[in-house]
């Protein structure tokens, strides 16, 4: 039995990456649906659920559960409750965030820093790295691998941070390299913990792979991402799961397209972009408020959105910045076709207060938008970006859990 068990598992090695993913993004409840998807025998999907659950990845439900009207019970998986977490960490205009987070894009533990983020990368990277040590050390899981997010385009394959606008960072940064060293000293991720090294990536397009793996962009092939945090604009594209990166990491600057020729100057030397003209403090400046110095920008537009937007000036803050931002999108859907539109940050919560306006903005502004074809969706996921570099954390290991674990 052992052998038969054995030579099963041998045929479905290949099937274990896969097979994690699938249980991962939760399109695999069951075994039955794991055969299905795997397109393998019931044995041999059995074989593949019990070495992953033997690795401490998933956890299969020994009491089979109903199939319905037709069908054998199957068993019911899951991810393992105990099992292996990735550090994702993050890094904004306002501080840091940094998280212990599972497989399922389940977060375990995350703690917040707020701090001004210095010139010398290095700084405010070990910080979040501490961070993630303490709360590494205060669950006891074992750690597979770590990712950062960072507010810039991060180049490839030298992982440096091309165009870090809203931080005082000196134009291409080594932030993996910084983020790699700083595991090291950490001994989080050191020689004999982990071949892992951090991995590094830009903020929106990390929240875009989370929405697509876990929240709003579930079922899309070609997802467009456009988002505006602390600071600034950022968009990302899905492709078939895949980030679409271009040839060196640096694709779908979207906030850098003009919205208004003669509008505010932008960091990147242009005018009127997306980045200046619908982001955070755009909206309080719009609305005749005066930022405050401890509370973030993104927390600050926020507030004022929910709680004065029947205020005239706030009310008329907002539809000028949807009618920007509803402008800039239209111009992406006719170059990029995609079949779903996820908002993030304060983009979500305008999106909210009026979603007919910004997409009527859209449908009359686009060629492909005029069907009303493309549903523009706030995105789902608190943390996104955070869940975000765990799945490119994770990633090496949906790849080959054996690798890894084995």
């Amino acid at each position: 039995m052992t052998q038969t068990r054995t030579t099963r598992l041998e045929r479905g090695r290949g099937a274990l990456g896969p097979a994690l993913e699938l249980v991962h993004t939760g399109r695999a409840p069951t075994r039955a649906v794991l055969t299905t998807e795997l397109g393998v025998t019931r044995a041999t999907a059995g074989a593949v659920a019990a070495e992953l659950e033997a690795l401490g990845l998933i956890q299969v439900d020994p009491r089979p559960v109903a199939a319905g009207s037709q069908g054998r019970p199957s068993h019911r998986l899951s991810i393992a409750p105990n099992g292996p977490v990735v550090l994702a960490a993050q890094i904004h205009a306002d501080g840091y965030r940094a998280a212990l987070v599972g497989l399922g894009g389940r977060m375990v533990a995350t703690a917040p820093g707020c701090m001004d983020v210095p010139a010398d990368p290095s700084h405010i990277i070990d910080a979040v790295v501490e961070a993630g040590a303490g709360l590494l050390k205060e669950s006891g899981r074992r750690c597979l691998g770590a990712g950062l997010a960072v507010p810039s385009a991060v180049a490839e394959p030298e992982g440096t941070a091309l165009n870090p606008l809203h931080l005082s960072w000196p134009v291409g940064a080594p932030v993996r390299e910084l983020f790699t060293e700083a595991l090291a000293k950490s001994g989080i991720l050191g020689p004999d913990a982990s071949p892992v090294p951090g991995v590094t990536g830009n903020d929106v397009n990390l929240a875009a792979l989370a929405e697509h793996r876990h929240g709003a962009g579930r079922g899309a092939r070609h997802l467009l991402c456009v988002a505006t945090g602390h600071r600034g604009v950022g968009g990302a594209l899905v492709l078939d799961g895949r980030l679409h990166s271009g040839s060196s990491g640096l694709a779908l600057e979207v906030g850098h397209l003009t919205v208004n020729p003669t509008g505010l100057p932008c960091h990147c030397g242009s005018r009127g972009c997306l980045d200046v003209e619908t982001d955070p403090l755009a909206f309080l400046t719009a609305a005749g408020r005066t930022p405050g110095p401890t509370v973030s920008l993104l927390q600050q537009a926020r507030d004022l959105l929910r709680s004065e937007y029947d205020d005239p000036s706030v009310r008329a803050a907002a539809e000028l910045i949807v009618d920007r931002l509803g402008l800039g999108l239209a111009g992406l859907v006719n170059i990029l076709n995609p079949d779903r539109i996820l908002l993030g940050g304060l983009h979500r919560e305008l999106l909210e207060a009026d979603p007919e306006r910004l997409r009527a903005v859209v449908a009359d502004r686009s060629l492909w938008g005029r069907s009303g074809g493309v549903p523009i969706l706030p995105c789902t996921l608190d943390f996104n970006s955070l869940i975000g570099a765990a799945e490119a954390a994770w990633q090496p290991v949906l790849d080959d859990p054996l690798a890894l674990l084995g």
